[in-house]
């Protein structure tokens, strides 16, 4: 059964920067704690990625997934391809302006193709939300 999370938070840095953040995919290792490795595979025409695979271990499970992403000026969105342990996987950032700084909304969903207990599930769930948050943030200032 699939899961969703989602969470919205402000960033102390204009909408450009969040979205160079994210364009730049082969850096998630650097802010995202899970993501253990993340490889371009290939680019849509505009250079921006469009196929990734990437390794992520959350709640004691390592998962290599392969995901195809979408973009537009304000949003990063990514679908899942194949997977050792998902089903399914959907992930979504809409970035907005809010004054000198950003409105960053998070929407993830999950399908395990194992049965685990709800609990567990919920807490690999937090764990990506928080991920988004604060990972996302400290990146954000960091580049500033």
């Amino acid at each position: 059964m699939a899961v969703t999370a989602s969470t919205e938070f402000d960033i102390d840095a204009p909408p450009s920067v969040i979205m160079e953040i994210l364009l730049d995919v082969e850096a998630l290792p650097e802010w995202s704690g899970p993501h253990k490795s993340a490889k371009i595979l290939t680019e849509h025409e505009d250079g921006s990625p469009a196929r990734v695979e990437a390794s992520v271990t959350a709640v004691g499970i390592t998962d290599d997934q392969v995901l195809d992403y979408t973009w537009t000026d304000n949003t990063c969105e990514w679908a899942l391809v194949e997977s050792s342990q998902l089903s399914q996987q959907q992930g979504k950032y809409t970035v907005t302006p809010k004054g000198d700084g950003s409105h960053v909304v998070f929407d993830l969903t999950v399908d395990l193709k194992i049965k685990m207990p709800s609990l567990i599930v919920k807490r690999g769930q937090k764990i990506a939300v928080e991920t988004a948050k604060k990972g996302l943030t400290a990146e954000a200032k960091r580049r500033m």
